[in-house]
């Protein structure tokens, strides 16, 4: 896929929907893992219970890193769009227009949810005992919410529409 000009370019309101379309699957996913998780309580028990390290891995393992691979390999390969963005007709390729593969992709994507998963390390040591210092949590959480806000206004600073993770990856989201 390439870009052929400006007007290939996503709007932002296509990109947002596509997300929305999206969220639909990453929360039934979260429904799956609740039920899951009711059934298997007994054994996940000990590890969101020992401290917020451990916590924050078996969270990341359960639910961070599979909603991540979703993103990764639906953008990285084939369609090169996940659900949302294929029934928006909307592809996500190189900047400069073209395949952006796997490894781009991750990378991408671990961007993307960083803010989410760096509210969950955070929220990890506010519910469990931790030595983190409460300016710190307050530090983190407005670091949070400072990537959140810059992430929803970056494809409104620059002319290609492009967030903030797209520019770090060197990709774009295109109408197909």
């Amino acid at each position: 896929m390439q870009i052929k000009s400006q007007a290939g370019l996503a709007p932002v309101g296509a990109r947002l929907r596509a997300f929305l379309w999206d969220y639909l699957i990453i929360a039934g996913y979260l429904v799956l893992l609740s039920g899951l998780s009711s059934v298997a309580r007994s054994h996940l028990a000990g590890w969101f219970s020992a401290g917020p390290v451990r916590a924050e891995l078996a969270g990341f393992a359960l639910l961070t890193l599979p909603v991540l691979l979703y993103f990764a390999i639906c953008e990285g390969r084939g369609a090169h769009a996940t659900w949302g963005k294929r029934k928006c007709g909307l592809a996500v390729v190189r900047a400069g227009g073209g395949d952006i593969g796997l490894g781009r992709s991750l990378l991408r994507s671990a961007l993307k949810f960083l803010p989410w998963e760096l509210a969950h390390f955070t929220v990890w040591r506010m519910a469990l005992p931790s030595n983190t210092p409460a300016a710190v949590i307050y530090a983190l959480l407005g670091v949070v919410y400072g990537l959140v806000l810059l992430y929803l206004l970056s494809p409104y600073t620059n002319r290609g529409r492009r967030t903030v993770y797209d520019l770090l990856s060197g990709t774009a989201v295109v109408r197909r």
